[in-house]
């Protein structure tokens, strides 16, 4: 006999498929064991797998965590969308507006707008200016315009131009080499291009050597950008090989990020039980 465990997977952060990144969502009843989590993540193989369930506590309408394939995080942007649109969409939920529980930053809450929108409320990780490690250079082939850190763990670079970040090419145990949780390098949106600013995040340290879209570096690169740029809401694209679009928005303390879904695949995983 086997346990079935429902499976969705999601691209977040756009309208297509094979866009945006992908996630995979396990909703259940209770939580499973941490290494049951663990191993389904690292069976998937994708950046991130979500776990949800109704929450116990009544503290939210929802207990959420994530998994890469190596280790649980703190917080995962794509895979909380992509969470929300596998219970907007596939589960049921009636409503327009959940909350998450989660085990570091609190309880997140996600809405869902006009024309399938879903915007997520995370705290801001505004960062703070660092002094350029060594590694830095050899990451990004010259100097970066501006270096910081963020509450988060993770770090921040600023290149000259969005040309310059789509040809970078890391090595990755550069990356390794500055520690924390992954390295942001951003640009500022070319002239006529209608996006504000744009971004790749590279994680070795968690497993993932690039991220396609990473809802949580937008904490970050949000409350960058509106004080360089003085405007609190911003359109930004994190271009990687697939992409991806975000609607980004500084609302005090906190930062609303908002995209779409799209579904890929459900399916069952079958485990070894009663």
């Amino acid at each position: 006999m086997s346990t079935r465990i429902p499976l969705y997977q999601v691209d977040a952060f756009s309208k297509a498929l094979f866009a945006g990144n992908p996630a995979a969502v396990c909703p259940t009843e209770t939580w499973l064991a941490d290494d049951v989590m663990q191993n389904l993540a690292a069976e998937n193989n994708l950046s991130e797998t979500a776990f949800v369930v109704p929450d116990a506590l009544g503290e939210a309408d929802y207990g959420l965590r994530w998994f890469t394939p190596k280790l649980e995080v703190d917080l995962c942007g794509h895979a909380t969308l992509a969470t929300a649109w596998v219970l907007f969409n596939e589960r049921g939920v009636d409503k327009d507006v959940l909350t998450f529980s989660t085990q570091k930053v609190g309880v997140l809450t996600v809405s869902r707008g006009e024309d399938g929108l879903i915007s997520m409320d995370f705290p801001a990780s505004k960062p703070t200016p660092a002094l350029h490690p060594d590694a830095l250079v050899h990451i990004l082939g010259g100097p970066a315009l501006d270096y910081g850190r963020a509450p988060n763990g993770m770090m921040l670079a600023v290149v000259g131009s969005a040309d310059i970040l789509q040809n970078l090419r890391p090595n990755f145990g550069a990356v390794m080499q500055l520690g924390g949780h992954g390295l942001i390098v951003t640009a500022k949106g070319d002239a006529g291009s209608g996006l504000d600013f744009v971004s790749r995040f590279f994680a070795p340290q968690i497993g993932v050597n690039e991220d396609p879209v990473t809802g949580a570096a937008h904490t970050v690169l949000t409350p960058y950008w509106a004080r360089r740029l003085k405007k609190d809401s911003l359109c930004a694209r994190q271009i990687s090989a697939r992409g991806g679009d975000v609607f980004c928005r500084l609302v005090g303390d906190r930062v609303h990020i908002a995209g779409h879904g799209v579904l890929f695949m459900k399916a069952e995983a079958c485990l070894p039980g009663a």
